[in-house]
């Protein structure tokens, strides 16, 4: 299932590369736009030492630090929730076949910000105790607090991973509870989740190649300060953005068509696949089953 998952997702991030951009280039101006206003009040007198501000070291509290601090927080909010409209007109297209305005923006979107920000808060409510957790096995049974720390980051991401369905159901207007997700995961969760590392992966790859790319044009064709500079320093930003949500929005395409056999053929699986991943839900429900029963039968025996 792994490999189905991973090969469906990169084929299709492949495929409708182009449909990205026909569906979201109108939040993709928005995020040029963003980024080169934001530019144009970071830049030092002369020009940024590493080609965008989102790199930039901060300068100090005297000298502006927390200015600096500020515009970049709200850089990084504005450039998310752009990167997540983009990313909802994208899975919009690709299995509704819906053209819409290409600023369009409504109660959508704003579900999926809030299921985000959700998702986020869960993070940290399941990778914060098992750190901690960790931290007290770590002086009494040291190898099994090892173990636990270094397991942590990834059962964090498969807790979140089987949750995360949520966001192109919201994208999609189908009212996907997070329990929902969890039951129609079952079976698949990680395949999924080492599917989201492979792709997360990619991600930082493509991302790093973009910043390198556009910091060799940008030594040896754009000046230090002016206009072109600017641009220079918001298509770094820009880039990374679209790339995330590019790749993880493909990821999510193909896991939520998994789950929603109606999907399949819009995103180039087969019916197959669905099959199977219904036959691994089914057997992951029927191993909690059996689980759940023995449980029972021990108990009475331990009463007895």
């Amino acid at each position: 299932m792994l490999l189905v998952v991973l090969s469906r997702t990169l084929d299709l991030a492949r495929d409708r590369f182009g449909t990205l951009f026909a569906a979201g280039w109108g939040y993709m101006l928005l995020l040029l736009a963003l980024n080169l206003a934001i530019s144009g009040q970071l830049m030092p007198a002369m020009g940024f030492s590493t080609g965008s501000y989102m790199m930039e070291p901060l300068a100090g509290a005297a000298a502006g630090g927390d200015r600096e601090r500020a515009l970049r927080i709200l850089a990084g909010l504005a450039n998310i929730a752009t990167g997540f409209s983009i990313a909802v007109a994208y899975l919009r297209r690709i299995l509704l076949g819906e053209r819409a305005f290409p600023l369009a923006f409504g109660a959508r979107n704003l579900r999926v910000a809030w299921k985000l920000l959700l998702l986020g808060v869960l993070s940290g409510v399941f990778f914060v105790p098992m750190l901690l957790v960790a931290g007290l096995l770590l002086p009494v049974i040291a190898p099994a607090g090892f173990v636990l720390l270094l397991a942590s980051p990834f059962l964090t991401v498969m807790l979140v991973q089987r949750l995360s369905l949520v966001l192109p159901a919201a994208a999609l207007d189908d009212r996907m509870s997070l329990g929902d997700s969890w039951r129609l995961t079952a079976g698949i969760g990680w395949a999924l989740v080492l599917a989201a590392l492979a792709v997360a992966l990619l991600a930082a790859l493509v991302s790093g190649l973009w910043v390198g790319l556009v910091w060799l044009v940008g030594e040896a064709f754009v000046p230090a300060t002016g206009l072109a500079a600017e641009l220079r320093s918001a298509l770094v930003p820009m880039g990374v953005m679209v790339i995330v949500t590019w790749l993880f929005a493909s990821l999510h395409a193909t896991a939520y068509a998994l789950t929603r056999e109606r999907f399949v053929e819009r995103v180039g699986l087969k019916i197959a696949d669905a099959e199977r991943a219904a036959e691994r839900r089914a057997e992951a429900g029927r191993d909690r089953a059996r689980k759940a029963v023995r449980s029972v039968l021990d108990s009475r025996s331990g009463r007895d």
